[in-house]
Formats: C-alpha cells, structure tokens, sequence
C-alpha cells in the first residue's frame, strides 16, 4: 500500500535514507531576562517542533531564570553577547536549516506559521514577514499596527516585531544581520531586499504592547519615528539604542 503523502505545506526535517537531516525551519528567540513571558512563548512553539521545526534560544546574559527555562521547553539554548544582532546571528549558526524565522519572545505566531513560510519561500521570495496585531483592545493601538503592517507593505521593510523569515542561502548570502545594536531589522531588510522583495504575509502575529503601554502610546510613536528618521540620516546606532532604553553591551 501507497503510504499517504505530507500534508502540503508542511515543514518537516529533510530525511535521506532514514538519516536526519538539516531541519526545513528553525525559530531563533533572541532573548534578556525574558523569565515571566518564555514558558508561554515556547510552549506555544512546542506544535512546530512537533511537525519537525527547531526552537533555538539565545540568551543575552540574563540574571533571572531565563536560560533555565530554554534548556527545558527548547531544542538548543545557548549565551552569546548581548544584542539582538548579535544573539539572532549565533542562533542562525547554531541551527543550519533551510529557512530561518527571528521571533521575539513576546510575540506569538500564527499556528500554521510553519506551512504559510514555507509556501512562501518556496515560491519567488526569498525572505518575508507576517502582519502584526497588538495585544490590545485600545483602538489606537489596532491602529498602529495595521498602519506599520501597510508602510511595511509599501516600503518592503520589516520589523523584529513581524516575525522576519528568510532562506539560510540568502541570509548568509547578506552577511546575516549587522552587528549593531538597534534597528538591525531594518538593516537586514534593505540587504535582503535588494535580492528580492518580501512575502508579506497578511497572517497576523500577535506582540505584545507592554512597551507601548509603560511608556504612553503617543510617546513611544513619537519616538520610534525620532529614531527611524535619526537612523535614516545616519546617526550612530549604538547611540540610538541609548535613546531607546537598551543597556549597553558589556566590554
């Protein structure tokens, strides 16, 4: 008897001979005294690990529990210097896999994330990202995501928020993300794009709004534009990231 085919659509690691191979995906969560949010953000990672997908934590130096917690809901946790960047890119290394995804602890996918990026970087596009929806019921909030989610859509540029994915060949083909300590989101973007437009996907990921409601919604818009316009002009990322309430990397 015929046995019945896979589910189309869906990852699963590559096998040759009954011998594992590299994973199709691997979700990288770069991660910084992340103790409280992880449980529940890998535990919502467990069903596409189930369906072959490899869960790669990369913790920054935390002082709470968080690489505690990694180690027992997570395929690999590892420490690597702090920043995204620089956390995101040793996850990449440490998980050879066809397609990468970068998600940020405290967003949360789609649960057909996994067939909807493969459907997309099996087509033209190489790289790509979801819509994103805030944790919030305020209306203002509804709206600045779905206006990010347009000016994404126009610009062909991705925030860390949207869940970033991207083809390994393609990401190592970029230099993976630049070292820096903010706005590497849009820095991989612009590398990226200029191979390729984004799969922008209109699947919704869910982030939280905890920056946006500590710090005011009109605040931290006003902000985030301060800091994409400084950026824009060239000012210096690290002292930009000073401005955004990051600690500085430790020499």
């Amino acid at each position: 008897m015929k046995p019945p085919g896979r589910p189309k659509g869906e990852f699963r690691s590559a096998q040759h001979e009954g011998t594992l191979m590299k994973p199709a995906l691997c979700i990288v969560v770069p991660v910084l005294d992340e103790a409280q949010t992880l449980v529940e953000c890998l535990q919502n990672l467990q069903p596409f690990r189930r369906r072959g997908a490899r869960v790669v934590v990369v913790d920054g130096g935390s002082v709470d529990d968080t690489l505690a917690i990694a180690r027992g809901h997570a395929d690999l946790a590892l420490l690597a210097p702090r920043g995204r960047a620089a956390q995101m890119n040793a996850g990449a290394a440490a998980c050879p896999a066809e397609v990468l995804l970068f998600l940020h602890a405290d967003t949360r996918l789609p649960e057909n994330a996994d067939a909807l990026v493969r459907r997309a970087t099996l087509g033209p596009a190489a790289w790509g990202r979801f819509d994103l929806r805030f944790a919030s019921d305020r209306p203002l909030l509804r709206c600045v995501g779905a206006m990010m989610n347009r000016r994404s859509r126009w610009t062909g540029i991705a925030t860390g928020d949207q869940a970033i994915f991207v083809r390994q060949d393609r990401f190592t083909q970029v230099g993976g993300f630049p070292d820096i300590p903010l706005m590497e989101d849009i820095a991989l973007s612009r590398r990226l794009k200029a191979l390729g437009p984004p799969a922008c996907l209109r699947a919704r990921v869910t982030t939280s709004a905890r920056r946006w409601q500590r710090h005011g919604v009109w605040r931290t818009i006003l902000l985030m534009w301060r800091l994409r316009a400084a950026y824009f002009f060239g000012a210096n990322p690290a002292q930009l990231a000073l401005r955004y309430g990051y600690r500085p990397r430790q020499p």
